[in-house]
């Protein structure tokens, strides 16, 4: 734990309050409505409300949470948030929750409360009904827009965090290589499971997402359906193996292809998916546009008249999927600077041919980039 990270982190989004002339922000991690922006500011894994002062208040130091299991937030929440109570003592009810901290905090009459926008429209009347004495404000452009663009650049604790995340994806990756070689790993659910038990078994939280394993019959789809099959694995012509694994609230995401007795046509598919990588790690350094990488692989599958059927990549954290999106598109604005991590992701499918993807973890760095994880075309 590193507690003056989260001050900083909470600070961050103060600033933004401010300038938006918001006194309180409510953040809700409940079933139906997760928000993983609470644990980037306590460290708590989550189930929870979290409030977020700003301005001239008596009291606007502390972040105050009220987390539904109090003996869990006591371990894992920072002292940067005060822990005021459980769920359970609010009736489970976030409206009843606002006036407590609103009383707690000094909040003046009239001030502006934000409460989170996936909040359901007859929900957020009750917040107007109920709480008279404020302005309850609700927008996509809100905190937790702005949340999303902070986290775009990791801090020291969120790259210590992934760099060991992708150490231990790095050990599965060997592993898995050498066991469909040696036929141990022979169908798709065994690849599953291998790949969830190895992460378990080095003080993962689990995978980061459910892991898509598909054999030379399905590997055509950019995501196989179902996830994984029984189906045989590692057979001849091309199987697409993508997974992550979760430490400490941080995510990897990689894609292998296992290759085995392919045809020209399969071969020329996996050179030029592999060329393709290498053409966008060679852009990776701050300051280059994301768009401008992602254009350039598009340029490259096209002169072979291919198409990527999605984007480049993405940011990866608390969640596999956040900013900054690599993505060919006139709206992409992001801008790569030290501390993004990100995919690069190249792939080309063929309903015939199958499908190759080839995907890494990438740190954009002061002097360039450093490549995280070890995925590669694997041959058998």
């Amino acid at each position: 734990m590193k507690p003056e990270i989260y001050s900083a982190r909470l600070a961050k989004i103060r600033d933004w309050m401010i300038d938006e002339g918001i006194s309180l922000v409510m953040l809700e991690d409940t079933e139906g409505r997760r928000d993983l922006n609470i644990r980037w500011l306590t460290g708590h894994p989550g189930d929870a409300l979290l409030f977020i002062g700003a301005g001239q208040l008596p009291k606007e130091d502390k972040a105050i949470l009220v987390a539904w299991d109090v003996n869990l937030a006591k371990i894992y929440a920072d002292h940067s948030s005060v822990l005021i109570g459980s769920y359970n003592d609010f009736g489970r009810k976030p409206i009843k929750a606002i006036a407590a901290v609103a009383q707690t905090l000094g909040l003046p009459v009239g001030a502006k409360i934000e409460i989170p926008s996936v909040t359901p429209y007859p929900l957020f009347l009750d917040y107007v009904g109920e709480i008279t004495d404020y302005d309850i404000i609700c927008g996509k452009k809100g905190s937790g827009a702005e949340l999303s663009k902070l986290r775009a650049v990791k801090d020291s604790l969120e790259i210590d965090n992934i760099k060991k995340a992708a150490d231990i994806t790095n050990e599965i990756i060997d592993l898995l290589e050498s066991n469909v070689l040696s036929g141990k790993i022979k169908t798709e659910q065994a690849a599953a499971l291998f790949i969830e038990t190895e992460a378990r078994k080095r003080g993962c939280e689990g995978t980061s997402f459910e892991t898509l394993a598909a054999g030379a019959q399905r590997s055509f789809a950019i995501h196989a359906f179902p996830a994984y099959t029984c189906e045989p694995f590692g057979t001849d012509g091309l199987s697409i193996l993508d997974f992550g694994v979760k430490y400490n609230g941080y995510c990897t995401d990689v894609t292998l292809t296992f290759a085995r007795n392919l045809n020209p046509k399969q071969e020329k598919l996996v050179a030029m998916v592999e060329k393709a990588a290498k053409l966008a790690a060679s852009m990776a350094q701050s300051g280059t546009l994301a768009k401008d990488i992602a254009a350039s692989v598009d340029s490259f599958f096209n002169k072979s008249k291919k198409k990527m059927p999605h984007s480049l990549g993405h940011g990866v954290g608390l969640q596999e999927h956040e900013f900054p999106v690599i993505r060919n598109a006139a709206d992409n604005e992001w801008v790569l600077e030290p501390g993004m991590i990100f995919t690069i992701e190249p792939g080309l499918y063929d309903p015939v041919l199958g499908g190759c993807r080839l995907e890494n973890d990438i740190l954009i760095t002061e002097n360039g980039h450093e490549v995280l994880t070890t995925a590669r075309i694997i041959y058998l």
